[in-house]
């Protein structure tokens, strides 16, 4: 993903399979990553804690989608992430990195395993250059088919209890699992994941039967239409970077916190790459770490904010950063160097020439709630 832009709709815009719908529905539209996307309908405070007290519904056609073929794609797609792909079962999904050869990350995407394939969803900003980069990569190993379905997110902790009238089995279905199945007779693929912190299911549908599940998804009680605007408050206040903003190809996953996507055998291993400035940010360590910051009082840090020791030294930058409606006050994400990285020191931002006060905290500012089984 990458932040909502400013700006108003556009003829250049492209539109998902479901923009009538947004509009029927009174969503305010913005350009976001080349779409007319809906950042909000009832309002984002309003949508963020329905999402956390029942479900929410997104519309991310946007993403893109793929399916990558071949005699070994997973053995493939290792040459171009340091998560392991090769040890993943059928039927489970994984999030990775596209990494470059200095160790940035080009993109962050979710990699499943079906019998004889990998089925891709990348971020939308960066879907057209992973597509050519992956395939001219992989070319002769695998072949990159490029998928025209709509993606739907069903986030909150009604969210199985939903599925489950449509399809029984899916409420026992553990986190980042997948399953092709049918819901109102529609051929999905449909994985246990999303991007709030929250239980949910993501679900990939023909475009031209979109608009029919999204209207009966949006007909159950617990359900509401869910904006872009929550969904990035939504995945703040759960800790989860945002590409273009948190992470880029000026961050390494281990300056990032994202350690954890690097498998223990990809790490005795190598073969990704930027493996040798990676593996050796595992071990000799960084010299800066992206952590959660909580600014006093009620003024939000926003992107970019300078954050600042207690001598007024510059330390680090805010990368994202709002008003947690969760949390009842303003979160921030960002980098700050090492030395300051531990939660419960104390840093001041730099707003309006100001220095206001605020902390290091542990992430995520909201408990995870995915469904494990």
């Amino acid at each position: 993903m990458t932040a909502p832009e400013d700006g108003h709709d556009g003829p250049d815009l492209k539109t998902t399979p479901l923009d009538a719908l947004h509009r029927e529905l009174g969503a305010k539209m913005v350009p976001f990553a080349g779409y007319a996307m809906p950042v909000q309908y009832e309002g984002i405070m309003a949508e963020h804690l329905h999402t956390r007290a029942a479900a929410g519904l997104f519309d991310v056609s946007h993403m893109g989608q793929a399916l990558l073929t071949g005699a070994d794609p997973a053995a493939a797609m290792e040459t171009l992430v340091p998560g392991d792909i090769a040890g993943l079962a059928p039927g489970h999904t994984r999030y990775t990195l596209l990494t470059n050869d200095a160790g940035g990350i080009r993109d962050d995407l979710m990699v499943t395993r079906r019998e004889g394939d990998l089925f891709l969803v990348v971020n939308a900003a960066c879907k057209e250059a992973d597509f050519a980069h992956i395939a001219g990569a992989l070319a002769g190993r695998a072949e990159l088919r490029p998928l025209d379905r709509a993606l739907l997110a069903l986030q909150g902790p009604a969210a199985a209890a939903v599925m489950a009238r449509l399809a029984p089995a899916l409420a026992q279905a553990a986190f980042m699992s997948f399953a092709e199945v049918e819901l109102l007779g529609i051929p999905c693929f449909v994985t246990r994941s999303g991007y709030t912190g929250e239980d949910g299911y993501e679900i990939s549908v023909p475009p031209d039967r979109a608009e029919d599940l999204a209207r009966h998804l949006l007909d159950q009680d617990e359900v509401a239409p869910v904006g872009l605007g929550a969904r990035d408050s939504l995945r703040l206040e759960a800790g989860l970077c945002l590409y273009g903003s948190d992470i880029d190809t000026t961050t390494t996953p281990i300056e990032a916190g994202l350690t954890w996507t690097i498998g223990q055998r990809r790490r005795a291993e190598g073969g990704f790459p930027g493996a040798e400035v990676i593996l050796g940010q595992i071990a000799a360590g960084v010299a800066r770490r992206r952590v959660g910051l909580r600014p006093d009082g009620r003024a939000p840090a926003r992107a970019h904010t300078p954050v600042t020791d207690g001598a007024g030294t510059v330390i680090g930058e805010v990368t994202s950063g709002g008003f947690g409606p969760s949390v009842g006050g303003p979160v921030a994400m960002g980098y700050v160097a090492t030395a300051q990285a531990k939660a419960g020191t104390p840093v001041a931002f730099q707003v309006r020439g100001k220095h206001l006060p605020g902390q290091v905290v542990k992430l995520p500012f909201t408990t995870h709630r995915y469904f494990k089984g």
